[in-house]
């Protein structure tokens, strides 16, 4: 099959995730169009534009840009069907109703393009029932793809292909998921709830089971279920509340009614306490009461013995606490298994019968163990999937202990575990591959194409590491290292990779090197954000011994520091992911491109701990405010960038970013976070193949002056006497603004860089001699929020 060319795409359904699903497309800049029924009165389309508009009241957002909601075209199935002929992909996203889905299917099948894949994003149904609904013709390109719920942020879509799908759509279709749309793609097989949801579902029915028989509360489980063994903050209970309880009891009646012969069958029933919080109309978040409820600020819990809510407060055990510390996964698991009290049982047994049922089903639900860990880790936010955690705790010692468990009656089902389980593995993942039970084998990862963009993939406990790449020079604080394709890649490696003397040093040497004996430079981070900023805690230490000589020189390295990454004779690349704030932010501004991931959360937010930026974030944005300015108005340029730096206001996307002018319209946007480096490194490779140069210094910088500074006062004043900022959030925010109006100078005066880095720095260091700075930065240090002082 010839390269799968995706240009615009129909979604079909304007529900909750049929409209989601559209919004992530147009973040994408895919031309979708929204179908769904004609409204009975009004506009034909009112139901789509209803659920087009209500996508920017969502939280999460769904859109990086609340613009981007006006490129999704609104449609009908009664007017618009004879558009679906231009479209290159079809997604179906209506209610998971079989009869439903098949009298739409029989609606568009006359206007499915030659050419066109079909998909259906049923989270359950058979996809080759679905299949049979279509024509002949186009079963071929149907298949059945899952997105998990928001479609924006959860990583996993699972590819579900029907009998006769052509492997080359399902790649192609892959491909488009993976860099289009930045998603793990996983392969189910075509079960009930695929993967993600039959292993995430059993879990939780796991976890319900044992609350039950060993009498605990539901904050107590909460409390032991989150991040002390690596699963999401909202645990159990109050993961049931955010997806809904009307939602879980039909995703476990869908098990109970289409899995008729598991062996754990008689587990696939919502319990009584649960139904009769539905028939209460009490579904969890969406109408502010499930298993939580919030009255007034108090967060309180159902107390099944009172038959009421009662205030949370359950702990996890302080001896249960102190296992789940033990680094060694094997000593663990063997001390809560042998522990009396009954939250050890309860993470044992729930652990116990999830690794049962994952082994019993693996060969009908996925190709490999890989897929079944992905799909947890990707669409239920675990550290680990559970075959990982079962290998990482001692495969054989485990499976032994659960044999004995099942053969004393203590698991949830009686079927023994397959025989290869015990076939004197050390597991299912391995350097050659992860197990596939069909094949009797490990099968290594998919050779397609897409995945050689793919650096440093994510990998499963057991896999062979990646190369690292060779070390050019490494410190205690850094680490440049190359592939041998002439790009140098500088990583930090202090926490949350801010910014210190060590870092400092590391990214001036770093460009040292890279002139001498490369073509470009990247700087990217193989762990956490790109940067949280600079090292507060160092900074504070310098101030409050009195050192301020040395305070003012390490502001001074920095401003070198950014000068230097601006007019590097190679182009510097910042590969953006995750957070970059106020010094991180500021090297990437520097930068000759920035390459940021979507999920990007950019910002110079230095007055929220009593500063302003001094790397050259506002000598940056004075000098793009003079080159924008029309007629001279610089004013009219500087004024979002003052309210964008004087409130802290960090994006919400890299999309967002541009918006809030921390991202330059040229700098790119990559969808899938793996595939970062490897954009960054060939943007670096062509920049150098076109000829860099950097920039000519900037010395004809227009400046707002006294009467920019004069007109930023008066915003302020009005807001200190409406008592919106303090006096000191008026102090930090007036020498914001002298510093991007240039000075106490004539309006329309000309400035060059230098004259503002040492406005920066000089405002910079009086407000850090400031009590009330200093207070603020170590409650920041202390309790990791802002203090309004």
């Amino acid at each position: 099959m010839s390269q799968l060319r995706i240009r615009k795409v129909a979604v079909l359904g304007a529900g909750v995730m049929g409209a989601q699903i559209a919004a992530h497309l147009v973040n994408a800049d895919v031309d979708t169009l929204l179908f769904d029924l004609p409204a009975k009165e009004g506009d034909k389309n009112g139901i789509v534009q209803k659920a087009i508009a209500s996508l920017g009241k969502l939280s999460p957002a769904p859109l990086a840009n609340k613009a981007k909601a006006a490129a999704i075209v609104p449609a009908n199935y009664e007017q618009h069907l004879a558009l679906l002929a231009d479209c290159d992909l079809i997604i179906e996203a209506i209610a998971e109703k079989m009869e439903w889905k098949k009298d739409l299917y029989e609606k568009i099948a006359p206007h499915v393009a030659k050419h066109a894949i079909v998909a259906s994003n049923t989270s359950g149904l058979s996809i080759n029932a679905l299949a049979d609904a279509m024509p002949e013709s186009v079963r071929p390109r149907f298949c059945g793809v899952h997105f998990f719920n928001p479609p924006r942020y959860m990583h996993l879509a699972e590819l579900i292909p029907c009998k006769g799908t052509e492997a080359g759509v399902l790649e192609g279709l892959e491909t488009f998921l993976t860099t289009t749309l930045g998603k793990g793609v996983v392969y189910a097989k075509d079960t009930p709830n695929f993967i993600g949801n039959r292993i995430g579902v059993f879990s939780i029915l796991a976890g319900m089971h044992h609350t039950e028989r060993l009498g605990l509360g539901f904050d107590e489980v909460d409390a032991i279920t989150g991040p002390l063994i690596g699963r999401p903050k909202s645990a159990t209970y109050r993961t049931s509340d955010v997806v809904g309880l009307d939602t879980m009891a039909h995703v476990i009646k869908t098990m109970a009614d289409t899995l008729p012969d598991d062996p754990w069958h008689s587990y696939f029933k919502a319990p009584a306490w649960l139904q009769a919080l539905i028939g209460k109309g009490a579904l969890g978040q969406k109408t502010g009461a499930g298993i939580y409820t919030k009255r007034g600020k108090d967060i309180l819990v159902l107390d099944l013995a009172k038959q009421d809510y009662r205030p949370t407060g359950a702990e996890a055990n302080p001896e249960v606490v102190e296992i789940l510390k033990i680094k060694n996964p094997a000593e663990k698991f063997a001390k809560l298994r042998a522990h009396a009290h009954p939250q050890a049982q309860f993470l044992w047994a729930i652990f116990r019968d999830l690794f049962h049922y994952a082994a019993f089903h693996l060969h009908s639900i996925a190709d490999t163990a890989r897929d079944v860990d992905f799909a947890m880790r990707w669409g239920y936010g675990w550290n680990l999937g559970p075959f990982e955690t079962w290998q990482a705790a001692g495969w054989q010692q485990v499976a032994a202990w659960i044999n004995e468990d099942i053969a004393a009656g203590k698991t949830m089902g009686t079927a023994p575990l397959p025989a290869w389980v015990s076939d004197s593995r050390a597991g299912v993942h391995s350097a050659e591959g992860s197990f596939s039970p069909a094949r009797n084998a490990a099968l290594p990862r998919s050779s397609l194409a897409v995945y050689g963009r793919q650096r440093f993939p994510e990998s499963v406990i057991g896999e062979a590491p990646a190369n690292p790449g060779t070390t050019v020079f490494e410190t205690e604080a850094v680490r440049l290292w190359t592939d041998g394709d002439g790009i140098a890649v500088l990583s930090f490696k202090t926490k949350m990779n801010t910014v210190g003397d060590g870092v400092l040093a590391g990214v001036l040497q770093a460009i040292d090197i890279a002139e001498k004996d490369f073509r470009g430079l990247v700087i990217w981070q193989p762990k956490g954000p790109f940067s949280a900023g600079a090292d507060l805690a160092g900074a504070l230490k310098s101030l409050q011994e009195g050192r301020i000589d040395e305070f003012t020189s390490m502001v001074a390295t920095f401003q070198a520091a950014s000068q230097r990454i601006k007019y590097a004779l190679v182009p510097v690349i910042a590969a953006v992911r995750g957070l970059a704030l106020g010094g991180g932010c500021e090297f990437q501004m520097h930068s000759a491109r920035t390459v940021a991931h979507l999920e990007s959360y950019i910002g110079l937010v230095e007055a929220g701990v009593g500063l302003l930026p001094a790397g050259g974030g506002l000598k940056e944005f004075a000098g793009r405010a003079s080159a924008k300015a029309k007629n001279g108005d610089v004013f009219a340029e500087l004024k979002p960038l003052f309210e964008a730096v004087a409130m802290g206001k960090v994006s919400s996307s890299a999309l967002d970013a541009k918006e809030l002018g921390l991202l330059r319209e040229n700098d790119i946007v990559v969808f899938h976070e793996h595939e970062l480096l490897h954009v960054a490194r060939q943007t670096a490779l062509g920049m150098s193949e076109a000829g860099y140069r950097p920039p000519l210094p900037n010395r004809t910088i227009t400046a707002a002056g006294d009467v920019g500074i004069a007109t930023f006062k008066m915003m302020l004043v009005n807001m200190l006497e409406g008592r919106m900022i303090s006096p000191h959030d008026m102090e930090i925010a007036t020498r914001i603004a002298t510093v991007l109006s240039g000075g106490e100078i004539d309006r329309g005066a000309i400035v060059d860089e230098d004259w503002l880095i040492r406005l920066e720095r000089e405002h910079f260091v009086a407000l850090a001699q400031m009590p009330k700075t200093q207070e603020r930065i170590a409650h920041m240090l202390k309790t990791g929020k802002p203090l309004r002082n």
